[in-house]
């Protein structure tokens, strides 16, 4: 499972939208993209741990982190140099400090070595991997052995009618909301559901985590439309 042949469209898709991207994610999150970040940054995060944030984007995740615990130091990964030129300017203070540094890269070959990290996050990224099994492979292997993963996304959930209700949301709803946002370059979000079609149900999420990990909880929000997943090794 994972966006395989279409990894390379989607990430043509965030670099254009890059001037919009966060207005617009605010909107069609219905404001609720910070609040589900912050659940799994208080569940998952401990003071003092070295983080990676994989898939940051502009670090949106990081910012959050490094504002609450003032002894984490974050890695940012992505595989948009873009992106990341941007979260460097917009965070030099944390950069001056050491407690940030940005990697390109993908979660499918992560360039650090077997138990580096206390914790991996993915906040609203996950579904843009390759190929998912080689990326939970991943997270694994570079978090240490009492590591925890992090992963707030949207969900697919695994009722029939919610999972309807939240593709119907996605596919026409979201358009909407992005062009009110953003003009004609909002309409690009819409490749949101080109991901979504390709994401596991939840219930199948889960269970590809529990291959890997010792324990995992769900925390599902908007009725599994969103999920919140902390995995320890």
């Amino acid at each position: 499972m994972g966006l395989r042949d279409e990894w390379s469209s989607i990430i043509r898709v965030l670099r254009e939208v890059i001037p919009v991207y966060d207005r617009v994610n605010r909107v069609i999150s219905l404001g609720k993209a910070e609040e589900m970040r912050m659940i799994g940054i208080v569940e998952g995060i401990k003071d003092g741990y070295l983080v990676l944030d994989a898939g940051s984007g502009f670090g949106n995740m990081s910012k959050s982190i490094l504002k609450i615990f003032p002894n984490v130091r974050v890695v940012m990964l992505d595989p948009i140099a873009e992106m990341l030129h941007l979260a460097s300017e917009s965070m030099a203070e944390y950069k001056d400090k050491d407690r940030a540094s940005f990697v390109s890269g993908i979660f499918e070959y992560i360039p650090f070595d077997d138990g580096k990290f206390d914790a991996v996050v993915c906040g609203y990224s996950f579904r843009d991997a390759l190929v998912m099994s080689h990326a939970i492979r991943e997270f694994h292997r570079v978090l240490k052995d009492d590591g925890r993963l992090v992963i707030v996304d949207i969900g697919k959930p695994d009722a029939p009618l919610v999972r309807l209700g939240a593709s119907l949301y996605l596919r026409f709803i979201l358009a909407i909301l992005a062009f009110f946002a953003a003009g004609r370059l909002g309409l690009k979000f819409a490749a949101i559901y080109d991901t979504y079609k390709r994401l596991p149900k939840n219930s199948e999420l889960l269970a590809m985590l529990r291959e890997r990990f010792s324990s995992v909880k769900l925390i599902s929000r908007m009725l599994g439309a969103v999920i919140i997943l902390i995995a320890s090794k």
